[in-house]
């Protein structure tokens, strides 16, 4: 993974990371704990999923984040991301209209898009694809592939990160033209 996280951070445009780990509170309990072993250029989108410990681990992960210096977005939360002084919020498709209200107040906003009609719609500074590769995650759809991923990216001017499946092995066939994020990419060795 470091270094397809390398590549596609020359792709994607300051102040975007090359790369998102996204935290799942089943399948990392302990997302603080991947936070230092993240290859650079990886930034961390904080899911939380209405979970009672989520302003704890938020200010835990934005005191891991500030250490090693990576930026910290805060998923479907612009209060707790204002509350952690997260670097922005992480918007899903059908809430992404939202990001209109908050925009100027985070360095950084991103979406999911699970379709081209979404990534056309899309108002944030960039936009997560889903699903590139065959995921483990339960709500994830009928995998693309990358060629037909590689088309939706080339078809349009927003940064976009492929989302599902992106790990060691599969993350190369597309860093060389978007980002990456992953959740078990980041975590399984």
């Amino acid at each position: 993974m470091v270094s397809a996280v390398r590549e596609a951070s020359r792709q994607i445009p300051y102040p975007l990371p090359g790369a998102f780990f996204l935290t799942d509170p089943q399948r990392t309990p302990d997302p603080v704990s991947v936070v230092n072993t993240l290859p650079n250029g990886t930034g961390v989108i904080y899911r939380h999923f209405g979970a009672a410990d989520r302003n704890e681990v938020a200010k835990a992960l934005r005191a891991a984040t500030c250490r090693k210096g990576i930026a910290l977005l805060i998923a479907n939360d612009p209060d707790l991301a204002i509350a952690t002084k997260a670097d922005g919020v992480h918007w899903p498709e059908a809430r992404a209209q939202l990001a209109r209200k908050w925009q100027g107040r985070f360095l950084i906003q991103t979406q999911s898009a699970h379709s081209r009609r979404a990534i056309v719609a899309a108002v944030c500074d960039a936009v997560l694809v889903s699903t590139v590769f065959p995921s483990n995650s339960a709500s994830a759809g009928a995998s693309m592939g990358p060629v037909k991923f590689r088309r939706l990216v080339m078809r349009t001017e927003k940064t976009v990160y492929a989302l599902g499946g992106v790990n060691a092995e599969t993350a190369g066939r597309v860093s060389g033209f978007a980002g990456l994020a992953a959740i078990e990419g980041f975590t399984c060795t």
